[in-house]
């Protein structure tokens, strides 16, 4: 009995730190054009609800990646434990970052730069990544 509730604990840790992970990298991304606005954090909110993230913990989630995102000197901090996630979260994870790029109406040279190194890192083909590009900028203009 007690090591089911000890593995629950643990599921819950690491689902956390997955959420905590996730939202560091999308403010990376955010921040990437030195300009974080209300319409990204809009957008990231809106990734964690439909990534699972319980709407009471938002705030406090999104202090603390803020946080772990000024604190961090480098992206492998964020993608070491999403590279172990399956498609579908990379997926709605890169989805995501897309939106937060084009918040503003375009991508520059280092939100590009971003989203090659991110499709390395977390093990996704450039060319699904490519066809994500294309579909989010589609559907946002």
């Amino acid at each position: 009995m007690f090591n089911f509730i000890k593995k629950k604990k643990d599921v819950d840790k690491n689902e956390s730190n997955l959420f905590s992970k996730t939202a560091s990298l999308l403010i990376h991304a955010a921040k990437m054009d030195q300009n974080y606005t209300e319409k990204e954090k809009l957008i990231i909110k809106r990734t964690l609800v439909d990534l699972g993230v319980n709407n009471q913990e938002i705030d406090k989630l999104i202090q603390e990646a803020e946080k772990n995102e000024k604190n961090s000197n480098q992206m492998l901090d964020f993608t070491k434990d999403l590279k172990k996630s399956d498609n579908n979260f990379k997926i709605k994870l890169i989805e995501s970052l897309w939106k937060i790029i084009y918040s503003d109406g375009k991508s520059d040279m280092f939100e590009d730069n971003l989203m090659r190194r991110l499709s390395g890192l977390l093990y996704l083909d450039k060319k699904i990544v490519g066809d994500i590009k294309e579909k989010m900028k589609k559907n946002l203009f």
